[in-house]
């Protein structure tokens, strides 16, 4: 640390830091230009994935005090680069193709330093005077997208002071709890002598109505963020009550209808109804419009979680995937996702304007009555101007160009579940139903056999194909070429016994079929790797009888 050279601590060079750009020719100032001529290039040549096991990058994140003397801006760049560029995740890599990140279009990264220059606060009108409308706009574009109300519904209530569209939110676990949290107040509302839940509390508002407890019904595919909504408001983990989903991975309305039963009977409330609009783990839709039917037969709110799939209803091919979706009283989108903006732009959208008025709160010095400050209405109390990101993104490609790259992704996942059916030692667990797929590793001689397994005969061969997928998809995360997720599902045509899987989300639209067969080709070869692994699973098959003698 004795090498290190320290900048000068004068008001002068502080004012610098302020005022001043790097040169050109600075470590900064390259990055900035190699950026800004070509995103691709400099990730793919500078930012290069090393494999270091993380408690040794730890080690460079180690000191817990407050640097004493200030560094120069290009000597900690060149450590930001050394240290934590380049052992971070390449999330744009055509091959990075196991989480629902993807590349970003060029033009965004001048514009977010334009945003964080700006430093906008969204919450009040007093630091964001030209955002605010700008994201009113978006939510209003948005909100048309999913209930396509007239010309004149927006013109009247897009930019209303008392009244919002929705809320931009940093991502759908804030938006799900926006959603339910408006849900809550409204089912509690004043009443009376009773002044509301929001004054007044869970309990006095249990008590007021009569309910002995407030439920949230969902499929088991439902996101984890609902749970933690369920906490926040009160409501309590174990009122979420998850559903048995079918073959499809959808919700099973007819369980869905016995649980709303079941809470009626004990004296609950179903506060609200939740249809996944893209499951995180395999893209699947419910049925949206028989839940909306559902819901306004029990008296809940209709919340669409489509944080993963509200993009989908910028094509005209696949739009009617979401038919239902315009019913419900909420829905969350999340641009970060197939819209293809960065992290933290995610989206509630209300049905009426005048739903958010359950939660709508005031203080003295900002966020005053009648003032058009964004923040009356939402949960957090200082955000960034996101929106700017989505409104250039919406204006840049358009309708028109979102709707090629969401058309192409799905087509791309259909494609890729075809190649996948056609290998005699992999198998497809879940069919495609937006760009989300699910399968895995299988050699050819179980795969024959397996098919003709009972129900103990798979719950015994099960782990040791578990065992065997944990190793391709972690020995391939290590090499770093290329990446692949993995979950844990119940297949019915597996007797329901728990199966890990490749979970694979093909939204980059720089994937290329090649590089999905070369992905497939590389797992093949680590599998060839897990000697004892593929030995232990030789072994239980002829216990079972299934195979007469070990095979590679």
């Amino acid at each position: 640390m004795s090498d290190q050279v320290f900048a000068e601590v004068s008001q002068e060079a502080l004012l610098k830091i302020f005022t001043i750009p790097e040169a050109p020719d600075s470590t900064l100032g390259k990055i900035e230009k190699h950026l800004s001529e070509n995103l691709m290039g400099f990730l793919g040549e500078r930012i290069v994935a090393r494999e270091k096991p993380l408690h040794e990058i730890e080690q460079n994140f180690r000191d817990s005090s407050v640097p004493e003397q200030p560094r120069y801006v290009s000597d900690h760049t060149e450590f930001l680069l050394n240290n934590l560029v380049a052992h971070s995740v390449h999330t744009s890599s055509p091959r990075f193709i196991g989480h629902m990140t993807s590349a970003l279009p060029y033009f965004l990264l001048p514009l977010a330093k334009l945003m964080v220059g700006l430093n906008q606060n969204l919450v009040k009108i007093e630091t964001s005077k030209a955002f605010t409308p700008l994201e009113r706009n978006v939510l209003g574009m948005l909100h048309h997208l999913v209930y396509q109300r007239d010309d004149a519904f927006y013109q009247r209530w897009m930019h209303s002071a008392q009244h919002s569209l929705g809320a931009m939110c940093s991502g759908g676990t804030i938006a799900n709890i926006t959603a339910l949290w408006v849900a809550r107040n409204m089912l509690l509302k004043p009443d009376g002598d009773f002044t509301g839940i929001s004054n007044e509390g869970l309990a006095a508002g249990l008590a007021h109505y009569g309910y002995k407890r407030l439920t949230v019904m969902v499929s088991e595919r439902g996101h984890y963020s609902l749970g933690k909504a369920a906490d926040v408001l009160g409501i309590g983990r174990r009122n979420l009550i998850a559903i048995p989903t079918d073959s499809e991975n959808r919700i099973r309305t007819d369980k869905l209808r016995e649980a709303c039963a079941q809470v009626a009977a004990d004296g609950g409330k179903v506060l609200a109804i939740v249809g996944v609009a893209g499951a995180t783990e395999t893209g699947h839709i419910d049925p949206l419009s028989e839940l909306a039917d559902i819901a306004a037969e029990v008296g809940a709110h209709y919340h669409v979680d489509a944080a993963w799939g509200g993009a989908t209803l910028m094509s005209g091919k696949y739009r009617k995937l979401l038919a239902g979706t315009e019913r419900a009283d909420s829905v969350t989108i999340d641009a970060h996702k197939q819209m293809y903006v960065p992290m933290g732009a995610g989206m509630v959208l209300f049905r009426e304007p005048s739903m958010v008025r359950a939660i709508e709160h005031h203080a003295e010095y900002v966020i005053r009555h009648g003032s058009k400050d964004l923040g009356a209405h939402t949960m957090e109390g200082s955000r960034p101007g996101m929106a700017m990101l989505v409104y250039s993104a919406l204006h840049v490609m358009g309708r028109r160009g979102y709707e090629l790259l969401i058309d192409q992704s799905i087509e791309r996942a259909h494609q890729f579940a075809e190649l996948i059916n056609a290998q005699d030692d992999f198998e497809v667990i879940t069919d495609p139903q937006l760009c989300i797929l699910t399968y895995r590793f299988i050699p050819a001689k179980v795969k024959q056999v397996i098919a003709q397994a009972n129900a103990e005969q798979i719950r015994r061969i099960m782990p040791h194909l578990n065992a065997l997928t944990r190793f391709i998809q972690k020995r391939q995360r290590e090499t770093g070429t290329s990446f692949v997720s993995r979950t844990k599902l119940t297949p019915a045509h597996y007797f329901r016994e728990p199966t890990v899987v490749f979970r694979v989300v093909l939204a980059n639209p720089l994937t290329t079929p090649a590089m999905l067969a070369e992905i497939l080709q590389e797992q093949r070869e680590i599998a060839g790797q897990a000697m004892s692994l593929r030995g232990a699973l030789y072994t239980e098959l002829r216990e079972l009888g299934l195979v007469r003698e070990q095979s590679r």
